[in-house]
């Protein structure tokens, strides 16, 4: 006897609750990875503590860590929540007071981060890259804490093209983020 899995329509998620754990809903069906290791959020908030700061002083957008939900369809209803984004405010449009109360986020970010976690395959990856394509996200970091290394993709309506990939003993760069760099050893220390 199957299972019968109740979708979410994107008027059932406005009105839920606020959930403090990380979720995606995969075409209305809602997804709950195991909570991230140690590992994953520390090399994350390695990342998260030299890019805010570059963001800020600049004053180009905002940094945001995950749980967000950014909104890729309504219908059927998919959403992601990268470990990091970042939205200039040249192209949302939006000051920090406009963002602020929003419920989730349909302005496509400029990037996303994604720290790779071991139960995470090549179709999920690539799902995950089609989505922020497909809503015009301009840049992703893949972040290996196995390899010690962080591919640089640009996103395009032809899909992702590696830039670079940048392992021990390099600095990382950006191409949405002019000046921006970071020692993949901060990220992994």
């Amino acid at each position: 006897m199957a299972v019968e899995v109740k979708l979410i329509t994107y008027q059932e998620y406005l009105a839920m609750p606020e959930i403090k754990r990380r979720y995606e809903i995969i075409d209305g069906e809602m997804i709950m990875p195991p909570a991230p290791t140690i590992g994953h959020q520390w090399f994350m908030m390695n990342i998260l503590d030299v890019l805010r700061p570059f963001v800020k002083e600049r004053k180009l957008g905002v940094v945001l860590a995950a749980p967000v939900d950014v909104v890729i369809r309504r219908e059927p209803l998919r959403t992601r929540q990268p470990d990091i984004l970042y939205l200039s405010f040249e192209r949302s449009g939006k000051t920090p007071a406009e963002l602020i109360p929003m419920p989730m986020l349909e302005i496509p970010p400029d990037l996303v981060v994604e720290v790779l976690s071991p139960s995470e395959t090549r179709r999920t990856v690539a799902d995950k890259l089609q989505d922020y394509t497909s809503i015009g996200v301009r840049e992703a970091w893949l972040v290996s804490p196995e390899a010690e290394t962080v591919e640089v993709l640009r996103l395009s309506p032809e899909g992702a093209a590696t830039i670079k990939i940048f392992g021990v003993g390099e600095m990382l760069r950006s191409e949405i983020l002019a000046g921006f760099t970071l020692s993949i050893e901060e990220i992994f220390s």
